[in-house]
């Protein structure tokens, strides 16, 4: 399946401003959301193709909200990509474990975000 929209989940604006560029420039159609709740809302009423999201945000975390959406029959086959200042092999396992499909840490590099989309539509 060909990726083109993402919903990028992450309650820093200057993250979110960095990621959304890069994606746009790499030619996709890019959403955002500040934090679980929002992103619940966005999700209900636009399925993206992607979702990349922060693990700590205020409310439910990423890991929490990735439990919850490989959970839900409408959203859980959306691929998530984890991506997090938490940089340790632990968080990094764990958050697979939730049910991500890629982990990738801060500050995002933009080849190794590309790569990891292309990697989740490869396996599709």
């Amino acid at each position: 399946m060909k990726i083109k929209k993402i919903l990028v989940i992450d309650d820093s604006k200057t993250e979110t401003m960095i990621v959304t560029k890069i994606l746009i420039d790499a030619g996709f159609s890019v959403k955002t959301a500040s934090d679980a709740d929002q992103a619940l809302l966005k999700l209900k009423a636009d399925k993206p193709d992607l979702i990349l999201m922060d693990v700590v945000m205020p409310g439910k975390s990423g890991f929490q909200l990735t439990r919850i959406l490989t959970r839900d029959g409408a959203l859980g086959t959306i691929p998530i990509i984890l991506c997090s200042s938490k940089n340790q092999e632990t968080d990094r396992l764990w958050g697979l474990k939730q049910g991500a499909r890629e982990y990738i840490t801060k500050p995002v590099n933009a080849t190794r975000l590309i790569a990891a989309i292309q990697h989740i539509e490869d396996q599709q």
